[in-house]
């Protein structure tokens, strides 16, 4: 088996930064109302900017194909070009097309090469289950470097006429035409950007991280759909798929709006996570002091203080010196986030040889969760 290092790390974060106030001028007024929810939503998430792939019309300035082949180019340079590259490995939550696949679009914008290819679908998980697969390549000696990607374009997905027949049909249905709190809360939440690293067999450069382990973990048997897109949830908690409803009812529902069942999110999230954490820690004979730095991928301040209680009572406590996210600046980009995180912290000129980072990654989606131990050398 070899040694795994990522040795380059990329990003690519769209246009200008969207402050709070400018939020619903991009993303528009459903039903020509402002939004109650909003301010309650960015109070809780604590995020105050971040990135969208469109412009002040809410035109389309990248797809997501595009965001990510732009993170990938800031790895190449005169010592590693695009003919170098051998598999790429690409996560997301929003692909351009249901298929083909994210990474085999990606890879149409290459001017030449053929190489493998992997996508990894999902929600926040995606990313590092795209970076396990260039892990577990290089690591077998299948290859000797991958490109993995962790990419987002929601904010074409939350535009306010997408939620116009939805709208209209609750007026003719002489019901208070406000899109449900389950949908309207993520429009707050998400936002657009892609990161890229670069895995080799060999540590190169001045930094490096070498990759210890990977873990992961679902709770899919035990827990229902917290966060969804393209169907919509049954009263016995099972999701009815789009295409099992007439195409009438895609628009009049909304049916491919992002949903979140907050309350399930605040039951699970954290327990589960913890009790993931635990047993990752656990396998590797890992401690709290043995980490110089946590990054992990939380979607909101909100469940900031409540983790770092939880995982103190359950001694896999983290002093809050060590913590490290950029949520704030650069929001909730999904998949993207833990490699927007590790990006900033790489090239912060922080990082010291033997210093340790540990990320974290969970997802609602259906309550996984995704460990990354790495070691700077």
């Amino acid at each position: 088996m070899s040694d795994v290092y990522i040795n380059k790390i990329s990003k690519a974060l769209p246009n200008r930064p969207v402050s709070n106030d400018d939020m619903e001028s991009l993303l528009g007024l459903i039903n020509n109302t402002p939004s109650k929810a909003r301010r309650v939503v960015l109070k809780n998430n604590g995020i105050k900017s971040r990135y969208y792939a469109i412009d002040d019309n809410g035109q389309s300035t990248h797809n997501n194909a595009e965001l990510t082949k732009e993170a990938i180019d800031g790895l190449f340079d005169e010592n590693f070009t695009e003919n170098d590259v051998e598999v790429l490995s690409c996560g997301t939550t929003t692909p351009d097309l249901l298929l083909p696949s994210h990474a085999v679009m990606v890879h149409g914008l290459f001017d030449h090469k053929s190489f493998e290819l992997n996508s990894s679908s999902g929600i926040c998980t995606s990313g590092m289950n795209a970076l396990k697969f260039g892990y577990m390549s290089v690591k077998s000696g299948n290859s000797n470097n991958a490109i993995c990607t962790g990419s987002e374009r929601l904010s074409t997905w939350m535009l306010a006429e997408k939620f116009k027949n939805e709208v209209e049909n609750l007026k003719e249905l002489e019901q208070r035409p406000i899109v449900a709190f389950q949908r309207e809360f993520l429009r707050w939440m998400l936002s657009d950007g892609a990161g890229a690293m670069l895995l080799e067999n060999q540590p190169k450069g001045d930094l490096s991280l070498k990759i210890e382990w990977m873990e992961a973990y679902s709770y899919a048997h035990e827990i229902e759909t917290c966060m969804w897109a393209g169907g919509e949830k049954q009263k016995d908690g099972t999701i009815k798929p789009w295409n099992d409803f007439h195409p009438d009812e895609w628009l009049k529902n909304s049916l491919f709006s992002f949903n979140q069942d907050t309350k399930i999110l605040d039951k699970n999230i954290l327990i589960k996570g913890v009790e993931s954490c635990k047993i990752a820690m656990q396998k590797h004979n890992l401690i709290g002091e043995d980490v110089t730095y946590f990054l992990p991928h939380i979607s909101s301040f909100y469940f900031a203080d409540k983790l770092k209680a939880l995982m103190h009572e359950n001694n896999v406590g983290i002093a809050d010196s060590k913590w490290f996210t950029n949520l704030a600046d650069v929001g909730n980009v999904g998949s993207a986030s833990v490699y927007l995180m590790l990006e900033e912290l790489f090239n912060s000129n922080k990082l010291q040889k033997g210093d340790t980072i540990l990320l974290s990654v969970p997802e609602s989606g259906r309550f996984s969760y995704a460990y990354a131990y790495l070691t700077v050398c």
